[in-house]
């Protein structure tokens, strides 16, 4: 084990707390950015726990999309061992993005309307990193890069994950060239559209979970931690439908949106679809 050092060189159980300039730990975390970000638009004291919780839940996409992205191109290269250990790091960080909620799912009408107004326009709805999700996991529109015309960097970002493979995408892609009949419309469908299920990959899905200890075990454990992603995704949803709906009831959202009506559209589709119904059939 190691010990710091005192002046005299001897040993001592106390950390260096001489730094010529900033410390370590500032450098590497940027502590000091994150934490002056905070820049409150109304007097009331429950914007802060609002900003701050939306400004985590961004740091999580980040997060998240990292994972994805780490394991589509896993998937990519026949790697599944390197695609299951970043999905299955997800899954955590998934939790942890959900539990973000619990901090804003008490708020009331009166809580939220005292500070809703220093939102503006501004909505969750354009959150580009969590459209990055989105699209990872399937859900494609090309509208949905309008919001970030005014952002270059941004909308690169965002055009370039609309044209790739999502994990779902390179799932099939996975399946196929083990010898599994995916057709081959879906291998080469229009990658910028939402993927829309199919018949022939919910047959591949079934023949699978019917032989979990076949040939294809491995395929089948990866499509069992495609679920539990796209159960925390749907519980995602909901938790944020419910939270939406205490704190302003069915009223028409920031930035324009329809609300809550949106949100409940959004909570009853699954990701990754063949994976769910496949299990009415094994």
């Amino acid at each position: 084990m190691s010990h710091a050092l005192d002046a005299s060189g001897a040993g001592s159980d106390t950390p260096n707390l001489d730094f010529a300039g900033t410390t370590p730990y500032e450098d590497y975390v940027q502590a000091d950015v994150l934490t002056h970000l905070q820049h409150l638009r109304s007097d009331d004291p429950g914007e802060m726990v609002f900003l701050v919780t939306t400004q985590v839940m961004e740091l999580w996409f980040t997060v998240i999309v990292h994972e994805w992205e780490t394991a589509a191109r896993a998937l990519r290269e026949d790697d599944i061992p390197v695609a299951m250990d970043a999905l299955k790091r997800s899954l955590r960080e998934l939790e942890a993005l959900n539990a973000s909620w619990r901090p804003l799912a008490q708020l009331t009408p009166g809580q939220f309307n005292s500070y809703r107004s220093a939102l503006g326009e501004g909505s969750g709805f354009q959150s580009a990193m969590y459209r990055r999700m989105e699209f990872l996991l399937g859900d494609k529109s090309a509208s949905m890069l309008v919001p970030h015309r005014g952002a270059p960097r941004v909308h690169g970002e965002l055009e370039k994950a609309l044209h790739e493979p999502g994990l779902y995408d390179e799932t099939l892609r996975l399946l196929a060239r083990r010898g599994l009949p995916v057709p081959q419309q879906v291998l080469d469908r229009d990658l910028t559209a939402r993927y829309e299920p199919s018949p022939e990959v919910e047959a591949v899905w079934t023949a699978l979970y019917a032989e979990p200890a076949g040939e294809h075990g491995d395929l089948h454990r990866l499509g069992e931690v495609l679920t539990d992603v796209a159960e925390l995704v749907w519980r995602w949803r909901n938790d944020h439908l419910v939270a939406t709906r205490r704190a302003m009831g069915a009223k028409t959202g920031t930035g324009g949106s329809a609300g809550v009506a949106w949100l409940e559209k959004r909570a009853t589709k699954n990701v990754f679809p063949e994976l769910w119904t496949a299990r009415s059939h094994v």
